[in-house]
């Protein structure tokens, strides 16, 4: 149980969910309309499905979507009006579009998936009593529809990357800080141990997302001209969430000598005084990340935590508490290079 109403949750969906179809139903319906306004004697029905089919999260993949969408059409209209106007409709023939369709795809496509949308076409075609008449409304209206939303998506609530970044970087801060102190708390615990690396793995792939995210944020300011003003600040944003990124080798390598020395060592009373010893550090390298994310200068929280390894490495310079110590330390460098 999550602690989280049905109606917290779809409320929650509300929020994040509902600009992005309040812009899809707006350039829908205008799409419809200004087909209607351009001559459409049928409804317009494939001008309205382009936003439908093509929007998404930032501007630059709608509009790559919506090249594609219109190559596809152009493509599947031209082979499903050339091979109905030489064969007879058959399941062989059905075979042939099929075929040349999915080629086709292969070639107007993204690279990375095929675009199916030639096929789709050429087989609407092919099973249309009207071919060309068909095939001519579908490209006009998809070109038309692609037009409406070419222009309209980057001005109706386009997506904050400032606010997307900002959100990141505290996620970055959090998943981190909750991470090196999870971690240090494992110290000494076999089954504890084992089961914090799961848990930082998991936490390493969300880190390393939010920086992929972080970078379709800074991408996506090209194409979105009602936030491009706050280009300096996304991007030195995406360079603090980079920075957090950075510091996931550590925080893997950590948990991973935390797993093998409780394992091998068991609860022993070193590993019981590295706990005790380290949770300090944990907490205020924590704090020093939460700082440089937040963009203020983390000195003072990095001092405290390289006076606690100091006392440390003084009551302990064994080879294991050595190798638990090195990827804090590393951390640390790493927020020294920050400028506030």
């Amino acid at each position: 149980m999550t602690g989280v109403s049905p109606a917290a949750r779809v409320g929650r969906r509300l929020r994040v969910q509902g600009p992005s179809a309040a812009r899809i139903l707006v350039i829908a319906v205008l799409c419809w309309q200004t087909a209607l306004w351009a001559g459409a004697d049928q409804p317009p029905v494939f001008a309205a499905i382009v936003p439908l089919l093509c929007l998404r999260g930032d501007s630059a993949t709608s509009l790559a979507a919506l090249l594609l969408r219109i190559l596809g059409v152009l493509a599947g209209v031209a082979i499903g009006v050339t091979v109905v106007s030489l064969f007879r409709p058959s399941t062989l023939v059905l075979a042939v579009v099929i075929g040349l369709a999915l080629l086709c795809g292969t070639v107007v496509s993204s690279g990375t998936a095929l675009n199916v949308q030639v096929a789709v076409t050429s087989l609407l075609v092919f099973a249309n009593p009207s071919p060309e008449s068909y095939g001519f409304a579908r490209l006009w209206e998809n070109a038309l529809g692609g037009a409406v939303t070419a222009v309209l998506a980057p001005l109706l609530w386009p997506p904050n990357p400032r606010r997307q970044a900002a959100a990141l970087a505290r996620g970055c801060a959090d998943g981190l800080t909750e991470g090196l102190v999870r971690t240090t708390h494992a110290i000494g615990s076999p089954d504890a141990a084992r089961a914090n690396r799961g848990a930082a793995q998991a936490a390493a792939d969300r880190l390393r997302g939010y920086g992929a995210q972080a970078r379709e944020a800074e991408k996506a300011l090209r194409f979105n001209p009602l936030h491009r003003r706050h280009r300096a600040e996304v991007t030195e944003l995406c360079g603090r969430i980079d920075l957090a990124v950075r510091a996931v080798p550590q925080l893997l390598s950590l948990a991973a000598e935390a797993e093998f020395l409780s394992v091998r060592y068991g609860p022993s009373p070193a590993l019981s005084r590295a706990r005790t010893a380290l949770l300090p550090v944990a907490k205020a390298t924590g704090h020093a990340l939460e700082a440089v994310l937040a963009g203020r200068h983390p000195g003072a929280d990095t001092e405290a935590a390289r006076a606690a390894l100091a006392r440390y490495a003084e009551s302990d310079r064994e080879p294991p508490a050595v190798v638990l110590r090195r990827p804090f330390t590393r951390i640390l460098g790493l927020c020294d290079g920050f400028r506030s």
